[in-house]
């Protein structure tokens, strides 16, 4: 397919430097914040007031809660590099997935409430410790609430990437109010087919949604682009956990990958599932992975001609492709 219309972003690329300038910053919090009162921020299209207390699937209101905001230097080599990414972990989630391994974080709550300016504060805090980039984990049901936080740290000097670290399962439009902003897309491509989404995560529809939205991220910011020092600027990351018995559908969503959003995809290869949270009670998923499960996902990655990116051991070591 022609890359060319996925790969031209509607303008110019600009900083949500140029965007706070403008004021186009300030119009996408309030355009944001105003999905709050009949939240359909994400597929599930709760339509509940967050801003009267009212929750929904997410089981979030209407202030940020985090669970941590610290140095991380586990992530991808581009997004971790010397100094660490500056990684702010949101409580709660979108998906309900039966083997998360931050189930404590994402399914049971964990973490604070905070307000807005304190979220700055974090941001402008990890800045200060001289971190790479912000790196968001899980933020979709908060995103009204990092772009106020945003705004807020801008005006005292905060100038990071921006790194939207997410599970993939996204609305578009909603992804639009962060062109500009997000400098590095980091998304889950979790599924290949629905009914797994739904049974393991919760999350009808997931594959088409999700390919749409991975589109979406490329649009914006483009492949992978690093500095001198190897350090990510901009740009997208495809993460894909290998699940047993072919649940995550590796050998279709990896040929995907390659014809629709380019052989130039970076792609992290993950290998680490073991059964977490409700796993071991969970049909087909209640293992750990083994060797010719994940040695076949490499295949698949190999013969759709995808180089770019990472693959693991099952001890966890990243290795290049």
């Amino acid at each position: 397919m022609d890359q060319t219309s996925l790969l031209a972003p509607h303008s110019s690329p600009m900083s949500y430097l140029d965007l706070f300038q403008s004021g186009e910053l300030l119009q996408r919090i309030c355009a944001a914040w105003q999905r709050l009162q009949s939240c359909d921020l994400c597929p599930h299209d709760c339509g509940i007031n967050r801003l009267s207390g009212e929750t929904g699937i997410c089981r979030s209101g209407a202030l940020p809660k985090i669970a941590s905001a610290n140095v991380h230097r586990g992530e991808e080599p581009p997004i971790s590099g010397s100094r660490g990414s500056g990684t702010i972990f949101f409580s709660n989630c979108n998906l309900s997935c039966r083997f998360c391994q931050n189930f404590p974080i994402s399914q049971l709550g964990n973490g604070g409430e905070l307000s807005i300016r304190e979220l700055a504060e974090k941001m402008l805090k990890l800045q200060r410790q001289r971190v790479h980039n912000i790196n968001l984990v899980t933020p979709s049901h908060f995103l009204p609430q990092f772009l106020a936080a945003l705004y807020i740290a801008i005006k005292e000097g905060f100038n990071l990437p921006i790194v939207w670290n997410s599970n993939g399962y996204e609305n578009v439009d909603v992804l639009q109010l962060l062109d500009g902003v997000v400098d590095i897309y980091l998304p889950d491509m979790k599924y290949a087919d629905d009914a797994p989404a739904r049974a393991l995560s919760g999350a009808p529809g997931y594959a088409g949604i999700n390919r749409l939205a991975v589109r979406e991220m490329l649009r914006q910011v483009g492949h992978l682009q690093v500095d001198d020092e190897g350090i990510g600027t901009r740009g997208l990351i495809v993460r894909h956990l290998v699940l047993p018995n072919q649940q995550a559908g590796s050998t279709k969503t990896l040929p995907w990958i390659a014809e629709n959003l380019g052989e130039a995809t970076h792609v992290a290869l993950m290998s680490q599932y073991f059964p977490a949270h409700m796993a071991l009670a969970t049909p087909g998923i209640d293992r750990a992975l083994n060797a010719d499960e994940y040695d076949a996902a490499v295949e698949a990655l190999e013969e759709a001609g995808l180089e770019n990116g990472w693959v693991q051991e099952l001890e966890k070591e990243r290795r290049p492709v």
